[in-house]
């Protein structure tokens, strides 16, 4: 059985803002770093082989607190475990968007990265990293959009969960060509479940 955990990053100044980040490069905030090293705490009491990541900074940030405080030597980074582009709205928040493209900007063509397009490049990943460590339980850090399109493409059940939270884990295993959630979206170890 392969176990793969995604993890989302950690906090960014934008997540408080409520800016639409997509493939902007943001670095985490203090918040972020001490959630990520609370996420690093907890899994240390777990077995993990290897770590991939998103290269852009809030995923790095996150992916290298977590391998140094478990002892994974190094961080794999891969462009396609990166963010859903989000296009011209990057940047912004709800009121500028409507400011600017009205109330109905989500049906307009303002360059967002396609559900196919994500697909297209996040399944060949997984699959690669899965290949690439049979057996192994193997965490993936990246962005909530991201995983929440990969995961629901994997176990279809959780194709319209909630937004994930920051630093949550969402576990999948994989047997017989079969995946299976056994966790989704936890942050105990920020005291929320």
């Amino acid at each position: 059985m392969t176990i793969i955990g995604f993890i989302r990053h950690g906090t960014t100044a934008w997540n408080k803002e409520r800016r639409a980040q997509g493939s902007s490069d943001i670095p985490l905030d203090q918040d972020g770093i001490n959630e990520a090293r609370m996420l690093a705490d907890r899994l240390s009491g777990e077995e993990w082989d290897a770590i991939y990541a998103s290269p852009l900074l809030r995923a790095r940030q996150t992916a290298e607190i977590i391998a140094a405080r478990i002892g994974v030597e190094e961080v794999h980074f891969d462009p396609r475990l990166r963010e859903v582009s989000g296009g011209q709205i990057e940047g912004t928040i709800e009121e500028e968007r409507i400011a600017k493209w009205g109330s109905d900007w989500r049906k307009q063509d303002l360059g967002f990265e396609k559900h196919e397009s994500v697909l297209e490049r996040g399944l060949p990943a997984i699959q690669e990293i899965k290949e690439a460590n049979p057996g192994k339980n193997i965490l993936i850090v990246s962005h909530g959009a991201f995983i929440r399109k990969i995961v629901g493409e994997l176990v279809r059940e959780l194709k319209n969960e909630p937004p994930l939270h920051n630093t949550s884990v969402t576990i999948l295993s994989h047997t017989d060509e079969v995946w299976e959630c056994s966790l989704y979206n936890c942050t105990k170890h920020l005291g929320k479940f």
